[in-house]
């Protein structure tokens, strides 16, 4: 079977497509038809050992799958061969056949298409814990989504709206914003490209600042970071809530009198390790997803996919800032 391979540090350009064996389930496994891998920030940094997680090499990256059962290993119930199935892996993912923990299996729901329901789990399963568990979303108040156009941002769009809130969207372009505005966004600031000199700073907290109204942000959303984080946090509402989901504009440093001021909080999520440390809660958080989804309120944008022989174009592009929705990986 093809697998993509990372056996050097190094970015897109340094991954190999080679053959590999085919893994043989172990207890409590099952083997993995994949039929699809959607790609996600932690990629881009996992390859050049700057993830938190860092797996011995030769692996794959690649830690969001979609595909069918093909065999189960010892003690596995509640399973079938032929079931349809995602699930997150951590890495490993962009391979033909993968064996993967069977405790870790979301059931695909009949009528979804597998190579959509791949952009499901990591985007949509970060960002209901963020904004239910983490934000105390409440319907009617205003959230600022930062990175509006990408595939965690664009999930906190649709799931911002479907809980009845006014959604706020800051993109770079104003193509991002006609997709923010498609996934239901009231209003859309483009933002300029960092770094910031103090000027474009203020101007920045001014825009998120007009869109949001006057009682300010509830929630902001953000998923950038770097110096786009405190014009968003000078935006926010007496007592909202700032969501650290990533920061791929760098860790930003913030001015924590503004917190006094606002009496705001800062809250950090971190939806992998709620996953491992909370999984009745998270799973009914994914079958909340499916319900949604399944109720026509959400649907992941998969705005390209690419054969396994060109997965790290993919990576390379989700690096570069330059993805709309979620990419993904397509198997045969």
């Amino acid at each position: 079977m093809k697998a993509v391979l990372s056996k050097e540090t190094g970015g897109p350009k340094t991954l190999v497509v080679e053959d590999v064996d085919v893994p043989t389930p172990g207890k409590g496994q099952v083997l993995i038809d994949v039929a699809a891998c959607a790609i996600n920030f932690p990629d881009t940094l996992i390859i050049r050992d700057l993830y938190q997680f860092k797996p011995p090499r030769p692996f794959s990256p690649g830690g969001e799958i979609s595909g069918t059962i093909a065999a189960s290993g010892e003690g596995v119930e509640g399973w079938q061969v032929g079931d349809r199935v995602i699930c997150g892996i951590g890495s490993g993912g962009l391979r033909e056949k993968v064996a993967v923990d069977a405790a870790k299996l979301f059931k695909v729901p009949e009528g979804v298409d597998l190579v959509q329901a791949s952009a499901l789990l990591m985007t949509y399963g970060t960002t209901i814990h963020g904004l239910k568990d983490r934000g105390d979303i409440k319907e009617g108040e205003t959230v600022l989504v930062l990175g509006a156009a990408g595939g965690v941002g664009l999930s906190a769009v649709e799931l911002a709206k479907a809980y009845g809130c006014r959604v706020v969207a800051g993109v770079s372009t104003e193509e991002k914003g006609k997709v923010a505005r498609d996934a239901g966004a009231d209003e859309v600031v483009v933002y300029p490209r960092a770094p910031f000199d103090k000027d474009t700073s203020k101007q920045l907290a001014n825009d998120f600042k007009a869109a949001v109204g006057e009682n300010g942000a509830d929630i902001v959303y953000d998923i950038v970071g770097g110096d786009y984080s405190e014009p968003a946090l000078r935006a926010i509402a007496w007592e909202g809530r700032l969501l650290v989901i990533g920061f791929p504009a760098g860790i930003a440093k913030m001015p924590l009198n503004l917190t006094l001021l606002k009496s705001c909080d800062i809250r950090g999520v971190f939806w992998g390790a709620f996953a491992a440390r909370e999984p009745k809660r998270n799973a009914d958080n994914i079958a909340e997803l499916f319900e949604l989804w399944q109720a026509g309120k959400i649907a992941p944008l998969v705005s390209e996919t690419y054969p396994i022989e060109r997965a790290h174009e993919a990576i390379a592009k989700l690096e570069s800032r330059g993805a709309i929705g979620k990419l993904v990986v397509t198997m045969g």
